[in-house]
């Protein structure tokens, strides 16, 4: 399973870092995504990053602000968020990208082992 953590609140500007620790779950060959959930809205792709190769790709919504690592050795997900914008604050949520479904993908249906989300608000 997946553990997401690290959220709170925020002002604009500010940085924060989200991890999300996984358990349980292989991780070789697949990757590791974030999503994010504003209230009435859908869920978003936000990043992903490649387990093994450490390769990541990002939202254009916050390319250049967020950097997405991992530590294999601690089983670890690790989103930095710099320059926090309000349109940033959502329940933010990290899943397995599946094997076999194409890299790049930004489909939350191509994306599983859901852990629960982490709450990022972000004031102005």
């Amino acid at each position: 399973q997946l553990q997401a953590s690290g959220g709170g609140l925020v002002q604009a500007g500010d940085s924060l870092r989200l991890s999300c620790a996984a358990s349980g779950v292989w991780l070789n060959y697949v990757g590791l995504g974030w999503f994010r959930q504003a209230p009435g809205k859908e869920r978003e792709f936000v990043a992903a990053v490649g387990w093994s190769s450490g390769a990541s790709y990002y939202a254009d919504s916050v390319k250049g602000r967020f950097i997405l690592t991992r530590d294999i050795a601690k089983s670890t997900a690790f989103l930095e968020m710099n320059s926090l914008k309000p349109e940033d604050t959502a329940v933010y949520y990290c899943a397995v990208h599946i094997l076999g479904r194409r890299w790049g993908t930004t489909r939350t249906t191509d994306f599983r082992s859901w852990g629960r989300g982490t709450q990022v608000t972000v004031s102005s």
